[in-house]
């Protein structure tokens, strides 16, 4: 691509297909691991993703330096290679759905959409964690530009910095997401939300390079409590054949954050105070961690590693799901509120 708008074109197709493959890939560990393990599981692809992230810079500026076309070639040869293990080696973990259900068409897919979005109590989740990640992505996003303003930072020290986050991921994810596995998920992303806004608060309060560095060591914690936490509660709520569609409509509560919050901070940056991206981040932390402690209290056990009650399904948290008749030949299951085993 040798002009702006080309660029511009293939940015749009990326945008549009870079994660096509995302909920069949988050749905994996669900159809995989028992609903005990699912944050286990998904804290295991946060390591291999931090163990990339530690080597891919290094290699990629190696080969930056020598041509930047080899940099693009060997990103494409690369994923073409993965994708062809991917078709080889791994087999479907999709749940086999009963002989006698058709297969669905585009508008019963569209239907099923439907359903997920009218799952109040999972809507409401999204909404909560949509604020959570407005706060986390600025990490990625207004941080660097924040150091390098206000704090002097050098592109190498942001650089050091994010390598140490995702080295204290790799080292410790492991032990935190075990640490929690007896804490509801609700809970622990309340907990996650608190450091978050400890975390990134003190960014706007010190002017020191090396407090920065704590401050990252806090943040990085509350990663490493709520992603994994959080992506192992949509496994465990969503119904064994929607999976997928529940993951996909999860993934909107990183889309809208990414979409606005970037603009967001550039306006309060530029138009009010720098500090004060960090300090709303402390305000937004702690509505997120009220959230999620008001939905738990709410919702009863839906979230919890119990199964959900009589009660969950009246406060309209819980969907209720049809018990059919080869669940109850005799159609006496006036109190059952979730599928037979």
């Amino acid at each position: 691509v040798y002009d702006l708008n080309s660029f511009y074109i293939l940015a749009v197709v990326l945008g549009l297909l870079g994660d096509v493959a995302g909920p069949a890939r988050m749905s994996m560990i669900p159809d995989l691991l028992p609903a005990e393990k699912h944050s286990q599981g998904f804290g295991i692809i946060r390591v291999a993703v931090n163990i990339s992230a530690t080597i891919g810079p290094i290699l990629g500026g190696f080969i930056a330096a020598q041509c930047y076309m080899l940099l693009f070639v060997g990103d494409a040869v690369t994923s073409i290679i993965t994708a062809f293990i991917v078709f080889a080696t791994i087999p479907e973990t999709k749940p086999e759905v009963s002989s006698e259900k058709e297969e669905s068409s585009m508008k019963d897919t569209l239907k099923g959409y439907l359903e997920v979005i009218k799952d109040r109590g999972f809507m409401i989740y999204i909404a909560i964690s949509a604020v959570m990640i407005l706060v986390y992505m600025q990490m990625y996003s207004t941080l660097s530009v924040f150091l390098r303003n206000e704090l002097a930072f050098t592109p190498e020290l942001v650089g050091i910095l994010m390598s140490v986050n995702a080295f204290l991921v790799v080292v410790l994810q492991f032990w935190i997401t075990r640490s929690l596995a007896k804490i509801s998920p609700l809970k622990a992303m309340a907990l996650g939300c608190v450091l978050f806004g400890f975390g990134f608060g003190l960014i706007g309060l010190v002017n020191s390079q090396y407090m920065v560095f704590i401050a990252m060591g806090i943040v990085t914690i509350g990663e490493m409590v709520t992603l994994p936490t959080s992506q192992g509660v949509v496994g465990k709520i969503a119904p064994t054949d929607k999976r997928g569609r529940y993951m996909a409509i999860f993934g909107f509560s990183w889309a809208i954050p990414n979409l606005f919050g970037v603009v967001l901070a550039g306006v309060v940056m530029d138009n009010i105070n720098p500090n004060w991206v960090w300090y709303g981040a402390v305000i937004l932390s702690m509505i997120a961690m009220s959230g999620f402690l008001l939905l738990h209290r709410s919702s009863k056990t839906r979230f919890s590693k119990e199964e959900p009650s009589k009660s969950d399904v009246d406060t309209g948290l819980v969907p209720e799901i049809d018990i059919s008749k080869e669940c109850c030949p005799d159609g006496k299951c006036p109190d059952a509120v979730v599928e037979c085993k």
